[in-house]
């Protein structure tokens, strides 16, 4: 029956004071407000990163043939490397910390692909079996280029979603052939990769057939490893490595990142990944700086309270209130201000945020703006805190006023 009282004396009091107390919580709830939404934008951009990343496997890495930018043992500057098969055949068979590996040919210039009287512009790649893991390239159906289509230079293809869904509509691709250039390749597989769309529109050939077929010698563009999960915290000295092996090879200073350019994917993911935490970090301080300035706000407010009834909270005291009470009603009153507020302030970040993912496409940088359970949660225990410490100063105070003292002041 007490706490009846003194929850009908808390509302009694919120209610006469109602354009102060709403000034007050409104702090409290912009604050929480803006901590949700910084929060939820800062998921946002790291899922944007990790979502440019999961187009390849983490542990892959990508050397591509540049220019010299050097002098070297009697070579001039500005000369052009150029990666053939037994650049990739030295890598595979001197290099063991190597999990999976591929040549990789870009055919920019044919892109026109046919199947009976449908055709689309879709890119061709040849390469090695290899690819289907750094690449991670999903199959759907069928199979992906095997050790065998390199070796008989077979003109088989594995192609992707959106080749299927533009060449082959209302059949099954598996066992019928796609004009590539004038050129008939049986297609034995179907692939989905993660990337997008782009990705997707994609026909994946030997190697060795697209070389034959399309160049008429052995030059590769790429070449493509991911690195066993051991040695991933070794992924910086065994790009240099590598370097060093091809450029001994290639007549270049191993120093001379333009020579080769290596794109280690797993280094710049944890750079990526580094600077994220440092931005959410950042939104934490700045967020938690504004619920602060909230709670301040209610910390005073509650002082003015305390001051106010002073004579009130001295007659209890005189009729034999305990300090325990005094203070319980004081810090009461401060809870329910803050979490009231904070908690719609709360709602209405999780709805902007929400109403984000609907109604705003992702884009490459930016998806999927949210706050998880758990993170709700804290916010809520901050909440909490955020409304005990704001009540503790004045509910002190109120616990010292003496009764004479309460009522001289009167």
């Amino acid at each position: 029956m007490f706490e009846i009282d003194k929850w009908q004396e808390i509302l009694a009091n919120i209610a006469k004071n109602r354009l102060r107390t709403f000034l007050t919580g409104f702090s409290v709830a912009w604050g929480i407000f803006m901590l949700i939404v910084l929060l939820g934008a800062g998921n946002g951009l790291e899922n944007g990163v990790k979502n440019q990343f999961n187009r390849d496997a983490v542990n892959s890495v990508w050397l591509n043939a540049g220019k010299t930018a050097e002098p070297y043992a009697g070579y001039q500057a500005g000369r052009e490397i150029k990666f053939t098969n037994d650049d990739y055949t030295l890598v595979e068979h001197n290099y063991k910390k190597v999990e999976h590996m591929s040549a990789r040919m870009h055919m920019w210039d044919i892109s026109l692909i046919s199947h009976k009287s449908k055709y689309g512009n879709f890119n061709v790649k040849g390469v090695n079996p290899g690819m289907i893991f750094p690449e991670k390239i999903n199959l759907i159906k069928g199979r992906f280029i095997n050790e065998l289509d390199i070796i008989q230079v077979r003109k088989v293809a594995c192609i992707g979603r959106k080749m299927v869904e533009e060449l082959f509509v209302g059949e099954e691709p598996i066992g019928q052939e796609i004009n590539v250039n004038g050129i008939l390749f049986k297609v034995v597989g179907i692939f989905y990769d993660d990337g997008g769309d782009q990705d997707n529109r994609r026909a994946y050939l030997p190697v060795t057939t697209a070389q034959r077929a399309f160049t008429g010698n052995n030059r590769i563009d790429q070449i493509v490893m991911s690195i066993d999960e051991k040695d991933i915290e070794n992924s910086e000295a065994i790009t240099q490595d590598l370097r060093a092996m091809l450029a001994q090879r290639h007549h270049f200073d191993p120093n001379d990142k333009k020579a080769i350019f290596v794109w280690n994917n797993l280094t710049e993911y944890r750079k990526l990944i580094g600077l994220m935490q440092g931005i959410n970090l950042f939104i934490w301080i700045i967020g938690i700086g504004t619920l602060i300035a909230g709670i301040v706000g209610v910390s005073n407010i509650m002082m003015i309270v305390v001051k106010e009834r002073t004579v009130e909270i001295g007659i209890r005291k005189a009729l034999g209130a305990t300090p325990f009470s005094i203070v319980s009603l004081i810090l009461q009153e401060a809870v329910f201000i803050t979490s009231l507020f904070g908690y719609i302030g709360l709602i209405l970040g999780v709805f902007l945020l929400e109403a984000f993912k609907k109604y705003i496409p992702d884009s490459d940088f930016f998806r999927k703006p949210e706050v998880d359970l758990k993170v709700a949660l804290y916010a809520v225990l901050l909440l909490v805190i955020a409304g005990i410490l704001a009540g503790f100063l004045p509910a002190k105070r109120a616990a010292l006023v003496q009764p004479i003292d309460a009522l001289r002041g009167e």
